[in-house]
């Protein structure tokens, strides 16, 4: 069996050696970099199946890292899974990361057994992805005019159920938290709770399964959160 590498960008000697130890005791390899160009470096030679970065590094930002990732600057790398460490208080990096397409994160101080277990979780969910079957519904956003066509419909989206299904469709192999969830559409705002969310989604479901009757392409994680699993909803 071919053993999965991740690389760990990490900078804090204590915290990086806390995270291999972790992950390579669950049998994992860790690729190791202390400074973005190194990272970079590594990511270019090829290899790796997961990326965790942390976002403050001395010599630049994982933030901008996970914007090249996405934006195809790095050959091969444009899909790898990317999971990032943020500092607890700095809600904007997490949001900034979510939007830049980081597929999850953990703030510190994390619980290094969460932590491998957030890893697997995604390893497993990138080796589902599959091509979508000739005929599927399929999803198609127009960001610009904020809207959103899925089986061939335009569906009648209010402001909240368009950035809920937004922020799925950029990554529907992620499990969205309901944390992660409030902080991407509701920002700021206090008013929001899980509930929020809950009936929120409800909704966008009802509209979705009123274009394909039977189907349902979100999926309810418990005690996790929500996914897209329509693989060509992206």
């Amino acid at each position: 069996m071919t053993t999965d590498t991740i690389l760990l960008l990490e900078d804090d000697p204590a915290i990086a050696a806390t995270v291999a130890y972790a992950l390579e005791r669950e049998g994992l390899a860790v690729a190791q970099a202390r400074l973005v160009r190194e990272a970079r470096r590594l990511l270019e030679a090829g290899g790796p199946q997961l990326a965790i970065f942390d976002v403050g590094l001395p010599d630049g930002s994982g933030l901008d890292l996970c914007r090249a990732l996405r934006q195809g600057e790095i050959a091969g790398m444009a899909e790898l899974p990317l999971i990032l460490l943020t500092a607890r208080g700095e809600e904007i990096d997490r949001v900034l990361g979510l939007e830049l397409g980081a597929d999850d994160y953990v703030a510190k101080p994390f619980s290094p057994r969460e932590l491998v277990a957030r890893v697997r979780g995604l390893l497993r969910r990138s080796r589902r992805k599959t091509p979508a079957p000739a005929g599927q519904a399929r999803f198609e956003l127009d960001a610009a005019g904020q809207r959103i066509c899925y089986a061939g419909q335009w569906l009648a989206l209010t402001r909240l159920e368009y950035g809920l299904l937004h922020t799925l469709l950029k990554a529907p192999l992620r499990i969205h938290s309901r944390g992660a969830l409030m902080d991407a559409v509701w920002g700021h705002s206090t008013e929001a709770t899980d509930r929020t969310v809950d009936t929120h989604i409800k909704t966008l479901r009802a509209k979705l399964r009123a274009c394909t009757p039977g189907m349902d392409p979100i999926t309810t994680h418990r005690g996790l959160g929500y996914s897209l699993t329509d693989p060509a909803g992206r």
